[in-house]
């Protein structure tokens, strides 16, 4: 490495094409974004009607964008998406964003609720990104990463079935790392930290938790979807060629506390 046009090299995403999955707001709207801005074209996934400003963003970048029109609470219509998208596109990066989360009591939780939340946060995951990573294979190089969560490491109160979702996919990044890495293919996760989305609108509306979770982030603040872009690029891009298998927690320090 002798200068900056290395250095820029490393994190350029020119000539790829990424695909995002809840890209219609939040940190998937952001991370989409910022992969553009990094020279991406991207292929955005879930209602379409949702991810119209996104596309237009994306498109403000001076990068191509296609919107595909997928419910992920159906895994079987998720992984055959994905297969029209394997033949239709080269996918070079996946972002697996799309996540739900429902807060009850454990003695509460329903069957229909249990099934929902990891029907999109895993097990659609899992058949989109199986479908996507044949090709790459076949190609000899790729990236997936999935977004994980503070909760892939701990059981958080009243989201069981959103704690179960996100252990397993951090595990499910391990496993995936393992067999695909021999094959060019880098699998990784983000876990934010509590970052200010409609996810955690409960949590920030509750003055008790807002202030219990804001004095123990040592960072002094909630994150924003622009934090989580950084690690997003740095993991889609070329810099992270020899990381594998990584959780990287982004969260202001909550996890040191």
């Amino acid at each position: 490495m002798t200068g900056v046009e290395d250095v820029s090299r490393l994190f350029s995403l020119s000539g790829r094409t990424a695909l995002v999955t809840g890209a219609s707001r939040g940190i998937g709207r952001a991370m989409a974004l910022g992969l553009a801005a990094a020279g991406a074209d991207l292929v955005l996934v879930g209602r379409a009607a949702s991810h119209q400003d996104t596309a237009a963003g994306v498109a403000a970048l001076h990068r191509d964008c296609r919107v595909v029109d997928v419910d992920l609470t159906d895994p079987l219509a998720a992984r055959d998406a994905a297969a029209d998208i394997a033949r239709d596109s080269s996918v070079d990066v996946v972002i697996n964003n799309a996540g739900i989360i429902t807060r009850d009591d454990v003695l509460s939780v329903t069957p229909q609720d249990w099934t929902r939340v990891l029907d999109v946060n895993l097990t659609s995951l899992f058949f989109l990104s199986q479908q996507l990573a044949a090709p790459m294979a076949a190609r000899g190089h790729g990236k997936l990463i999935n977004v994980a969560s503070l909760l892939s490491f701990q059981g958080g109160i009243r989201v069981a079935p959103y704690a179960v979702s996100k252990h397993a996919v951090a595990g499910l990044t391990r496993a995936m790392a393992n067999e695909l890495a021999p094959h060019g293919i880098q699998v990784n996760a983000i876990a934010p930290g509590y970052i200010a989305t409609d996810n955690t609108q409960a949590l920030r509306d509750d003055p008790d938790r807002f202030t219990a979770i804001t004095e123990r982030i040592p960072a002094g603040r909630w994150g924003t979807p622009a934090d989580l872009v950084g690690a997003a690029v740095f993991l889609a891009a070329p810099a992270s060629d020899y990381v594998n298998g990584h959780v990287l927690v982004v969260d202001g320090g909550w996890m040191a506390r």
